[in-house]
Parts: C-alpha cells; structure tokens; sequence
C-alpha cells in the first residue's frame, strides 16, 4: 500500500453504448462491477474516492466520498481526475498522488500502483499511464497533486485529451500483458457485460479474482 497516493474511480461518464446510467453498477458474476474494482484498488491505495456526477446517493452502498466535477458539460476523464486532485488537495493533504482507474474496468493488476510509482520513477517524468497489449489506457494513470492547478487551467481552454495533456509534463508508460486476460478489460457495452462475467467463471473466484496475478498473468 502507498501511503502517499489517494486512489481514484472514474465514474463520471455517460454511458452511452451502455443505454445510459450507470456501468459501474452494472452486475457480473452476481455483484456490481464496481465491487470487484474496489476490492482491487483499495489495497493498493491509502482511502478511495469516486467521481461521479448526479445524485450521489445511488453509491451510498459502497461507503466512498462522492466527488463531482466541477468543470460544466461533462467534460471527459481529465474533468474528473481534476475534481479527484482537487479533493486530495483538500481532505487528504498527506496524500501527493493520486492513480486514476476507470469504473467500468473492473479487474485493475494487484500492483497497478506500484508499477506506476516504479514506471514514473525510472523515467525521472511526473506522471505515468497503463498499457496492455501494445494500447496504451490514459485514464488508468499516476498524477501529482502539485499539477491540478495547471490541469484546471488546460480544461478552462478547452483540453480534453488526456495524453494530449500529459504529454506536455512528459508521462511514462507501465505495460502489462494481456494474456490470457487483459487486466484492463472495459465494460461498455452489455456484451461486455457477459465477458466480464466469462472471465470471473474462468477465473474461479469471484470475489477476489485471484487468479489475476500481479504483471497480468494467471496462473
């Protein structure tokens, strides 16, 4: 676990190939997708936060702070990863980084942090990203605190690609394979609903995903 980095759940999507609503309350295997994405991340991570907008009331089950955007018109991923430093900055000033993970990819690799941490160390850059299977995921990704300020600034212009904004702080790249399951796998459609309930059958138990090692691998 790092002490030092907040965990972050984007949620805050509209979920349009999914018919609406929201994906991370979709079921797989009998439980919300947003169930086995906790169990994953929250070990890695000192506290979790959930972006999402709208009544937050609908994740009160899960016991996270709920965080809005507060950038207007749902502006994309790089919105709530703002709305994610912003409240770090706040309630969590111990906390100087912050790793992003999407809501709908439910099966993050058990040292997605470390690995992150590790990625933008060697690289000696301030933020680093995932990639599987030669595709890199730039809303899986490590962010520092100290940069929200200028984040705010690039979406008050009208940025919303998240590399195009890393790129101007520079941003490594952790890689993961993605055999014989893709650890970062989304679900946006209801097809991939089915997948993801596939997977957890494959991989025996459902409520921890053991068989998902550390690296991508299964054993």
């Amino acid at each position: 676990m790092r002490a030092d980095t907040l965990g972050l759940i984007l949620a805050g999507g509209l979920a349009r190939r999914m018919g609406g609503g929201d994906k991370t309350l979709r079921e797989a295997g009998g439980r919300p997708l947003l169930a086995y994405l906790i169990e994953r991340l929250a070990p890695q991570v000192n506290g979790l936060v959930l972006n999402a907008n709208g009544d937050p009331a609908r994740f009160a089950a899960f016991a996270l702070p709920v965080v809005a955007d507060s950038v207007a018109g749902f502006a994309g991923p790089l919105a709530g990863v703002l709305a994610g430093l912003d409240w770090a900055a706040t309630h969590r000033p111990d906390c100087a980084w912050v790793v992003s993970c999407p809501g709908d990819t439910p099966f993050p690799p058990a040292d997605l942090v470390a690995r992150l941490h590790a990625a933008r160390a060697a690289a000696g850059l301030p933020m680093a990203c995932a990639a599987s299977g030669g595709h890199t995921h730039p809303p899986v990704g490590l962010w520092p605190v100290a940069l929200r300020d200028a984040l705010r600034q690039a979406l008050a212009e009208g940025e919303r690609k998240i590399d195009r904004w890393t790129a101007r702080f520079g941003c490594a790249v952790a890689e993961w394979p993605a055999d014989p399951v893709d650890p970062f796998f989304n679900v946006n459609t209801p097809e991939d609903v089915a997948e993801a309930s596939r997977i957890l059958r494959n991989l025996g138990n459902p409520g921890e995903i053991r068989a998902i090692k550390p690296g991508g691998g299964a054993p």
